[in-house]
C-alpha cells in the first residue's frame, strides 16, 4: 500500500490518518524513499531531516491514537528554504547562508508543526528568491518532473518540482513578483499567493518586504485551501500583518459559481502570449461559464507598466535587505580579511551570487542620490496607478482571470544569458504582488506535453472565492491529477 500513498492529496491523506487507513511513520518513510530516489534527478531538497520526520511521525502516530492532533496530523510537508526552522539549515538558495542554522521557527513554520504537519526537510529555490526559473540557486538547477530538461520555474522552483513528482504532498513557498504562481502553472499544480499580510512573514528571509508573501504549493485547490488556513493569521511579530479574522476556506469551497462574473484581462491577451498558451486559458473559461459563470473583457490599462515597476521597487528593497551580510555578524565570511573594506567586499562578492549582484546593484543605483526620485518614486507613483485600475475593476467583476506566464516551461540554460528575456516570464503575476492581491495558478491543460495554468486573482482578502472558482474547475477537469509519467 505505501508505494501508492503519493497519489493520494494532502486532504485524502489527512482524512487517511485520522481513521487509521495508515500511520505517520508510514507515509513519512513512502516521501522519503521518493525523495531519496529522485534527489540526484530533479535536486529539489537542499536539506532532507528524516531523522526529525520520522520522530515526528511516531509523536503524531500517538496523538492520533489518543484522538489528539491537528488538521494535519501526520501529514508530511516540506519547507521553501527560506523559512527560518529551529535547528535546520536555511540557506536561500546562496553560499552566503550555506551553514546559517536559524534558532527559532518562522511563524508559518510554527503554525504547520502546531497543525501537526511533519517537516521532511528544505526545498531548493533560486538564490535569495530572485530568479524565474531556478536556476540561480548556489546548489544547482531544479529540474521540471515533466521533462528534466526543462526550468520547473521559479523561485520556487524546488517546492513546487517536489510537489509535482509527488514527493511531498504539500510545501510552503513565497511569492514577490509570481514565485509561486509561475512555478506551479511550469509544473502543473495550484499554488496560491494570499493577501498580502494574510500570512505572517516573520522569520521568512525577506527579498522585497513590500512584496513578499508566503503562500502554499499543493496539487489541488481543496488541498491549497486546507494548508492555507492552517498557517494564514494575525501575528504580532509582524508589522505588516493583518489582524483580520481567516475564515474556514476548505467550508467555502463547493458554492456554486452562478452569478459570479469574471472578467478576462484584456492586457494579458497581447502578442506576447503562446497562441497555444491562449487555447488552453480560452478552453478553461469555457468551462467556468458552463459551471454557471459569466464572462466579460476586463481593461486594466497601467498593468504594462508593472515589469518596469517592479524591477525597480523589488532591487531597492533588496539593496536595503541584504545589506546586513557583510561578513560580520552572520552568513559568509571571506579568509584573512586584510581590513574592513576588504572584508565587506571579498564577503559579499564570494558569498552572493551573479543575478543576486546584479540586483543589488540595480536598487543601490536607483535609490541613489540624484536618480531616487527619477525612478524609485516614480515607480512608486505608477504602482498607485496600477492598483487602482485593480480596484476599479473589482468594482465589475468578482474575480480576474488569465494565463499565469506567457509560454510553458522552457529548457535548462535558454535564457540564463539574457537577464530581460528572463523577467518577461513574471509579465502576468507581477501585477498582483504590487497591488498585494490574493492569485493563484491552477493547471488548465498541456502545450507540447509541458503544462501551463490559468491564474484567477481576487480583491483584497478574498482568498475564499478564488480559491472556490479554482475548486469548481478542477470538479469539472482533471488536470491537476495528472502526474509525470517518470514519478507515478
Amino acid at each position: 500500500m505505501s508505494e501508492l500513498l503519493h497519489k493520494n492529496g494532502l486532504t485524502q491523506l489527512a482524512a487517511g490518518l485520522r481513521t487509521k487507513q495508515f500511520s505517520s511513520v508510514e507515509l513519512v518513510r513512502a516521501y522519503l524513499q521518493r525523495i531519496e530516489a529522485s534527489q540526484s534527478v530533479l535536486n529539489a531538497f537542499i536539506s532532507v531531516t528524516a531523522e526529525q520526520a520520522l520522530g515526528a511521525a511516531a509523536a503524531a502516530d500517538r496523538d492520533i491514537a489518543a484522538g489528539r492532533g491537528g488538521a494535519l496530523a501526520g501529514v508530511p510537508i516540506a519547507h521553501k528554504d527560506l523559512f527560518c526552522t529551529a535547528g535546520v539549515r536555511t540557506t536561500c538558495g546562496s553560499r552566503m547562508l550555506a551553514n546559517f542554522v536559524s534558532p527559532y521557527d518562522a511563524t508559518v513554520v510554527a503554525k504547520l508543526k502546531s497543525a501537526g504537519a511533519i517537516t521532511l526537510g528544505k526545498l531548493n529555490m533560486d538564490e535569495f528568491a530572485m530568479g524565474s526559473s531556478n536556476e540561480t540557486s548556489y546548489y544547482g538547477p531544479v529540474r521540471n518532473p515533466w521533462n528534466i530538461d526543462f526550468v520547473p520555474g521559479g523561485s520556487s522552483g524546488g517546492s513546487a518540482a517536489a510537489v509535482a513528482a509527488r514527493l511531498i504532498p504539500g510545501a510552503t513557498a513565497t511569492d514577490t513578483g509570481g514565485s509561486i504562481r509561475q512555478p506551479a502553472a511550469l509544473c502543473g499544480i495550484t499554488g496560491i499567493k494570499p493577501t498580502y499580510g494574510r500570512v505572517s512573514r516573520y522569520g521568512m528571509v525577506a527579498f522585497a518586504s513590500s512584496l513578499d508573501q508566503g503562500g502554499v504549493l499543493a496539487t489541488s485547490a481543496e488541498d491549497a485551501a486546507l494548508m492555507l488556513r492552517e498557517m494564514a493569521g494575525f501575528d504580532p511579530n509582524d508589522s505588516t500583518s493583518v489582524d483580520t479574522p481567516v475564515p474556514d476556506y476548505v467550508a467555502s469551497l463547493d458554492a456554486p459559481l452562478a452569478g459570479v462574473k469574471i472578467g478576462l484581462i484584456k492586457e494579458f491577451v497581447d502578442e506576447g502570449l503562446d497562441r497555444e498558451n491562449e487555447r488552453r486559458i480560452r478552453e478553461a473559461l469555457a468551462v467556468l461559464e458552463r459551471a454557471g459563470a459569466s464572462l466579460r473583457e476586463v481593461s486594466l490599462p497601467h498593468l504594462p507598466s508593472s515589469v518596469p515597476v517592479y524591477y525597480v521597487v523589488a532591487p531597492a528593497e533588496c539593496s536595503s535587505n541584504l545589506a546586513r551580510y557583510d561578513g560580520v555578524r552572520f552568513g559568509h565570511r571571506c579568509q584573512e580579511p586584510r581590513d574592513l573594506q576588504d572584508l565587506y567586499r571579498r564577503s559579499r562578492g564570494e558569498g552572493f551570487g551573479a543575478e543576486v549582484k546584479r540586483r543589488i546593484m540595480t536598487g543601490t543605483y536607483v535609490l541613489s542620490a540624484g536618480y531616487y526620485d527619477a525612478y524609485y518614486l516614480k515607480a512608486q507613483r505608477v504602482r498607485q496607478l496600477i492598483s487602482a485600475d485593480f480596484k476599479r475593476a473589482f468594482g465589475e467583476v468578482d474575480v480576474l482571470v488569465g494565463p499565469t506566464s506567457p509560454t510553458a516551461a522552457f529548457r535548462i540554460g535558454a535564457k540564463t544569458a539574457d537577464p530581460i528575456t528572463m523577467y518577461l516570464n513574471d509579465i502576468y503575476t507581477i501585477g498582483a504582488n504590487l497591488a498585494g492581491l490574493p492569485a493563484l495558478s491552477i493547471p488548465c491543460g498541456f502545450v507540447g506535453g509541458l503544462p501551463v495554468g490559468l491564474q484567477i486573482v481576487g480583491a483584497h482578502f478574498a482568498e475564499a472565492r478564488i480559491l472556490n472558482v479554482a475548486h469548481r474547475y478542477q470538479l469539472e477537469t482533471d488536470w491537476h491529477r495528472k502526474l509525470p509519467e517518470r514519478f507515478a
